[in-house]
């Protein structure tokens, strides 16, 4: 055997042995996710925003995943059933919760059966649908800070619209209640149609209303938006300050819609998840879709996203002990 061909085996050699124990260091399940369909749970009604957001998401990460991703839907006790459904399958990446901002809410407000920050891992939020404080024009508030005043001027004799106490609706009136000190007096409603029409009407002073119930009102010129509680502004009203342009820091109210795992599910296959899902959501038809439903994405890391529940339940757990809020 000449020196060349010596050289050329051990070379393969070294090359089978760094294969192998590349493949010892990936296991077989991570190298195989996934290996059959995936499912999304969703606790959100069929034909909701978030249900609308989850199957256009879902159509598109079947291409990346190489496997049928199938939507389901799981309802009851404020999305918790689903997640449940979710805990109680094995933490191969196969079934996922598709839950919204409710989740850093209900825990603090009811008993369920999981601890939403020791049993559950964020995978990637899916979009961010924003609130928007809307007035009726006869009203006469041109601005927050007009609304503010007013408040301030007689406190107690204001009141507000929401779809029920812990949701995005309530929980956004009690952040802007807690930066601005005002006091005003909480109407709950049944749904975002009435408390609109309510508010249209001028029976509630303001409500946080989800984008997608308020905008035609606002450009048929019956609803005035005074600002949009994000980060950001929307696409949808760029003329609209947000809350902190507007002169309110830290009050802003992120309503997102996201995706969850168990806690053990291996780090290879969330980042998969994540990245698949990033992908589709950079797509210009789930875009598309996401604009329709007022929604805007909302791209974050795995580990960004964890973060970002863990800070939001902290500061929700403050805003109802201040305001004392429960569900009836």
């Amino acid at each position: 055997m000449t020196h060349s061909s010596t050289l050329t085996r051990r070379h393969l050699i070294q090359t089978a042995a760094g294969l192998a124990a590349t493949s010892l260091a990936t296991p077989l399940w991570a190298q195989a996710y996934p290996n059959r369909p995936v499912r999304l749970i969703s606790g959100a009604t069929a034909g909701s925003a978030s249900d609308i957001i989850a199957r256009a998401v879902a159509e598109k990460i079947q291409a990346e995943l190489g496997q049928p991703v199938i939507v389901e839907n799981r309802l009851g006790a404020s999305g918790t059933i689903a997640v449940g459904a979710m805990l109680a399958a094995p933490p191969d990446g196969h079934t996922v919760s598709v839950y919204t901002a409710a989740h850093t809410v209900v825990p603090l407000l009811s008993k369920v059966p999981y601890d939403p920050l020791k049993d559950i891992s964020a995978v990637i939020p899916l979009a961010v649908v924003p609130n928007v404080l809307v007035v009726a024009p006869s009203k006469g508030f041109k601005t927050v800070q007009d609304l503010v005043a007013a408040a301030k001027a007689k406190p107690g004799s204001l009141n507000y619209a929401s779809v029920g106490a812990g949701t995005a609706t309530s929980m956004s009136a009690e952040k802007f209640r807690a930066a601005t000190g005002i006091d005003a007096v909480h109407v709950p409603f049944k749904g975002s149609p009435e408390a609109v029409n309510e508010t249209i009407a001028g029976r509630t002073d303001f409500f946080f209303a989800p984008l997608v119930s308020a905008l035609p009102m606002i450009k048929a010129g019956r609803l005035q938006a005074l600002a949009v509680a994000t980060t950001k502004r929307s696409a949808q009203l760029p003329d609209v300050p947000t809350l902190a342009e507007a002169g309110i820091a830290n009050s802003e109210y992120l309503f997102w819609i996201g995706m969850l795992v168990p806690v053990k599910t291996p780090r290879d296959v969330v980042n998969r998840l994540n990245q698949a899902t990033q992908r589709a959501l950079a797509t210009p038809e789930v875009r598309e879709r996401l604009a329709s439903q007022g929604a805007e994405p909302l791209p974050m890391s795995p580990e960004q996203f964890d973060a970002m529940i863990r800070e939001e339940m902290a500061a929700n757990a403050a805003i109802i002990k201040a305001a004392g809020i429960k569900i009836d």
